[in-house]
């Protein structure tokens, strides 16, 4: 069994596996330009953020119904659990499935189908956050934000996710004003394309409790010291770093280097059916690449706990199963 760990910071879209996308495909009558799941998987090579945000948009057409979100969900739970996952929080993009004509409703009710039943099923608590298109207007995000008023109870967050140049965080200060009366966890995605003060930004304009990725916070050594002292939580995505081109191989990621500085870093997938690998395989995949100590995956599995937005019984609970996590001989 995998050490237990929180998985932070996973598209719900970006787990959409060849099979599954053909047989969503073939259940909706929706031709897809590849001539079977080989073909498709070969696309699976990108250049940069945009090549790769093309392909995970025009496989969205696939999604539907409720029962195909609910699907799509449940597939990443049980491949979750079977990487140690105990608790997940994951990302949907709204803007994405509206803006082709799927109803806010059907996305939010097929989700929660799905994660309703994941302690059954799974093992596996879970929380919604639902993320803004930042390439996409500030008034479409406060519409978005909105119409989702209904779904608060069933939404615990807002995130800001996709094309980073060029669309700084304070273009949605409102949307995130908004979200913070109304009680909602607000975490966004900065510097993993976009400069170390969007970082910055992102805290002192946004209020954001939690930054996705953060790889270029080491670019300036008071954002690093200020992260430091505030414990902001990090969500690293290393194999996504590497398929994206931030970093040219995992043995030059930064991972280590940021433990050291005493950064509240977690590892996380990401958009794992087009990177590689789920939460496991990225774990394994650092250890070996940047020779990391057993002790030092523990450190990173508690710091998935601690960076959550989990009730302080739960968090309890899940920092004693990592405590007591036994490594396999061949691991130490």
């Amino acid at each position: 069994m995998p050490l237990p760990k929180a998985e932070l910071h996973l598209h719900i879209e970006g787990t959409l596996e060849p099979e599954l996308a053909f047989a969503l495909a073939d259940r909706n009558g929706v031709e897809l330009p590849y001539a079977d799941t080989e073909a498709l998987r070969e696309a699976y090579s990108f250049s940069d953020l945009q090549s790769f945000l093309d392909l995970y948009y025009a496989l969205m057409a696939v999604l539907r119904t409720e029962q195909d979100f609910a699907d799509l969900a449940d597939a990443y739970l049980a491949r979750a659990a079977e990487q140690g996952v105990r608790h997940a929080e994951i990302f949907f993009d709204p803007q994405a499935h509206t803006a082709r004509g799927v109803p806010l409703e059907t996305v939010v009710n097929g989700l929660t189908a799905a994660l309703e039943k994941r302690e059954e099923r799974h093992g596996i608590s879970t929380r919604l956050i639902m993320c803004f298109l930042r390439d996409e207007s500030a008034e479409s995000a406060l519409e978005t934000f909105e119409a989702a008023r209904p779904y608060f109870g069933r939404i615990s967050g807002i995130g800001l996710d996709s094309a980073e140049v060029g669309h700084p965080p304070v273009k949605f200060r409102e949307v995130y004003r908004r979200a913070a009366e109304a009680g909602l966890h607000r975490v966004a995605h900065a510097g993993e394309e976009g400069p170390a003060s969007y970082i910055t930004e992102a805290l002192d304009v946004l209020g954001v409790e939690r930054i996705d990725h953060g790889l270029r916070c080491l670019e300036d050594g008071e954002l690093v010291a200020r992260l430091v002292r505030e414990q902001i939580p990090l969500t690293l995505c290393p194999l996504s770093n590497v398929r994206l081109r931030c970093i040219d191989t995992l043995a030059d990621h930064p991972l280590r280097e940021m433990l050291d500085a005493g950064l509240l870093v977690t590892v996380n997938s990401d958009d794992p059916a087009y990177f590689g690998g789920y939460v496991e395989d990225n774990f394994r995949a650092v250890r070996e690449a940047l020779a990391l100590e057993p002790e030092t995956l523990r450190r990173l599995a508690a710091n998935s706990f601690r960076a959550s937005f989990l009730d302080e019984e739960r968090r309890a609970e899940l920092l004693a199963e990592v405590e007591a996590f036994v490594f396999e001989p061949t691991e130490l």
